[in-house]
């Protein structure tokens, strides 16, 4: 085990983001919303930059944008305003209000806030409102992601007659995970909400003109009938506090589903066998063919996998499921660190590789890429594995960076890497081997162009 000596109060170079990204990002996947930062107009600039480098599309974030009299006295005339201002020029119907620093610190009551809004108003076609409590000092990006997913779910869905579709909340993933997800529902013959769904509003075609809201997310009738879904899927050890599926199982009686992200040829299994149970059918074919192609490619590379040592970093469900997934076909995820301080992902990766202590993996949560690098600098890893964040780290370290996850700022594509399912897994099994083939082809004093 790695210890880091901490010997500074701050953290520098996080190894995270903040609060309400995860929100915003929740919010643009749900039909016709719109995301609202109570606080300073610079939240939603950062916010808006972070997202725009990443998927390359146009995003509108809207603020209460305080100001010094705001900060002092409160903004509830502020949000008031930029609430009757949003519905007026995006004609939303749903605005998601998120929390900053900033209004959280002051104490402003948002819920008696949009109470009053309510009451002020006559015009009864007003879109519905969702409040959660985001600032960045209580967690990161993805614990604004769950609490999103799970307001949304409390304040949309209600009993009925049970129906034929399930929930399935797939954490934070990327577009491309989203739609092939989407697809393996449909083959599976299950009517599906998935939630959020951000695969076209953040990934979509070239508009001849600018739309403020793009065409696609989670209908917010779906997530009303969620309440009475046949099953609900979460992706993901997401504490009980935070899990909108918890949320389901405990307010409505949907049974529950958890497994990790099915990412690697035994958590993808889980999965299907999930999907086998509730929808009362075989795998397709299909997919039985890709999971055989993808044992054949694990035997095929395994004299290039076998003891190559790798860094994970991320959100800690991520890193836990690719940590599992690399010891599936002889790689070492040596170090697996997050910026989070959730502290479940030592136990969500022992669960997932029983030879845990024998393989020597140290676990590091709330960490930064400084530290990062300062244990990884003992451990002497031969690749990185992680977003754009990284690239600091991987290039001190002179090794292989392979961009997975969420930012990835310095490639085209980072909205279309797919990680989920058996192709998913072929899509980063090919990857990695392929990096380690060519830096080894680079750093041969000789070269070679042929195995």
């Amino acid at each position: 085990m790695y210890e880091v000596e901490q010997k500074y109060a701050v953290t520098r170079n996080a190894c995270k983001l903040c609060n309400p990204l995860g929100a915003s990002l929740v919010l643009r996947g749900i039909e016709r919303a719109m995301p609202l930062l109570h606080g300073s107009q610079g939240c939603a600039t950062y916010i808006r930059r972070y997202l725009i480098s990443h998927f390359k599309e146009p995003i509108d974030i809207a603020s209460s944008n305080f100001s010094e009299q705001s900060a002092i006295f409160g903004g509830s005339s502020n949000l008031l305003t930029s609430i009757e201002n949003v519905r007026r020029q995006y004609e939303p119907t749903l605005i998601g209000i998120a929390t900053t620093c900033l209004s959280e610190t002051i104490g402003d009551d948002v819920s008696a806030i949009i109470n009053q809004y309510y009451a002020q108003q006559k015009d009864h076609h007003l879109p519905v409102l969702v409040h959660v409590s985001t600032p960045s000092y209580q967690g990161t990006h993805i614990d604004g992601f769950h609490a999103t997913v799970k307001a949304v779910v409390n304040t949309l869905a209600t009993s009925g007659t049970l129906n034929e579709q399930v929930t399935l909340l797939p954490n934070m993933v990327s577009p491309a995970d989203l739609r092939h997800l989407k697809e393996i529902m449909q083959d599976f013959a299950l009517p599906v909400v998935l939630l959020p769904d951000y695969s076209e509003t953040l990934d979509g075609p070239l508009w001849k003109d600018y739309q403020e809201i793009p065409l696609g997310g989670t209908p917010i009738e779906a997530i009303k009938q969620s309440g009475a879904s046949r099953g609900v899927i979460e992706f993901g050890t997401i504490p009980e506090s935070k899990s909108a599926g918890t949320l389901l199982k405990q307010k409505f009686a949907v049974p529950l589903y958890r497994c990790p992200l099915p990412i690697g040829i035994k958590a993808t299994d889980r999965f299907f066998s999930i999907l086998q149970a509730l929808s009362a059918r075989p795998i397709p074919q299909k997919y039985l063919a890709e999971r055989a192609r993808l044992i054949d490619a694990y035997a095929d590379a395994h004299k290039h996998a076998f003891g190559i040592k790798a860094l994970v970093y991320g959100e800690e469900d991520l890193v836990a499921s690719v940590a599992a997934f690399l010891s599936e076909f002889g790689m070492i995820p040596v170090l697996c660190a997050s910026g989070s301080k959730n502290h479940t992902l030592e136990k969500t990766v022992r669960e997932l590789i029983p030879d845990y202590k024998e393989k020597g993996i140290t676990c590091l949560t709330g960490i930064d890429f400084i530290s990062m690098t300062e244990v990884a600098e003992q451990i002497k890893p031969d690749i990185v594995i992680g977003n754009s964040k990284g690239f600091t780290l991987a290039n001190q370290l002179n090794i292989p960076l392979i961009r997975i996850g969420f930012p990835i700022h310095d490639r085209i594509g980072g909205q279309r890497v797919l990680h989920l399912g058996y192709r998913g897994a072929q899509h980063l099994f090919d990857n990695i081997i392929n990096t380690v083939i060519e830096q080894k082809q680079t750093a041969s004093p000789v070269g070679y162009a042929y195995m």
